[in-house]
């Protein structure tokens, strides 16, 4: 396939950046995304020019880094995968690709397709654990009885990668399917309850502080995570919130 592609070129986080395009020809529909932007770079660093900068690490669909804004969806023309994931048998000989970074004030661009996505970090930190008793009177996690419903909806609760795709594209940049599913992976197990009204409280609080809007139930969120993630958790979290609110 013959490509013409536009990125999303930025020097550093005060340059102002454009859109440049560039041209690549036999792409294989069996490459990745991933590789394809690789090929670009071995082109660009060949004619004497600047790679495109761009996260990757895993490229399994597992740690979430390879976060990119593909023809105005994020992780491109596909359901259930990450960028890494997909597959340039999506697109079509000739095809005009629009490529660009993450687009939210709590990711502020790095350069080209990189992003500053540690505000997530930050909320993690901020009540995303458990306390675990470690005097030398711990109890086996496996003598406390679980609902196996809750404990499957916590696992799949726990699939989030932090991708960021939820903040991308909601149109009010708001984290709270990523903030409900950390939320929710500890509210429905035994081993969360002790932090509970602590972590929702604080959770939310630096969600807030970092910059995300708020959800307007529109679902896009849902629709684009590559994993799923249920706006079930928004309500969760919801709730959560609202009892420790009571409860302070």
């Amino acid at each position: 396939m013959n490509l013409t592609l536009k990125i999303w070129r930025q020097k550093n986080a005060n340059d102002k950046g454009k859109m440049v395009d560039y041209k690549i020809n036999d792409v294989s529909p069996d490459m990745s995304f991933l590789e394809m932007l690789d090929v670009l770079n071995d082109q660009l660093i060949n004619e004497g020019d600047e790679p495109v900068a761009f996260d990757h690490d895993c490229r399994e669909g597992i740690c979430g880094m390879c976060s990119l804004y593909i023809n105005g969806e994020a992780h491109g023309p596909d359901r259930g995968i990450t960028t890494c994931q997909l597959h340039m048998r999506k697109f079509k000989d000739g095809d005009t690709i629009y490529i660009e970074p993450f687009r939210a004030k709590a990711f502020p661009v790095i350069k080209d397709l990189v992003v500053d996505r540690s505000a997530f970090d930050r909320i993690q930190h901020a009540g995303g654990f458990i306390s675990v008793n470690t005097s030398g009177n711990t109890i086996d996690a496996n003598a406390i009885p679980v609902n196996k419903h809750d404990a499957d909806d916590a696992f799949s609760a726990a699939t989030c990668i932090g991708c960021g795709a939820c903040v991308a594209t909601c149109k009010n940049s708001s984290a709270m399917l990523f903030v409900g599913a950390k939320v929710s992976q500890f509210a429905l197990l035994p081993q969360g309850k002790v932090e509970a009204t602590d972590r929702v409280l604080n959770m939310v609080k630096q969600m807030d502080d970092e910059g995300f809007g708020n959800c307007t139930n529109t679902g896009a969120c849902e629709v684009e995570c590559p994993k799923g993630i249920s706006l079930e958790n928004i309500a969760r979290m919801n709730s959560e919130y609202i009892k420790a609110s009571l409860k302070g």
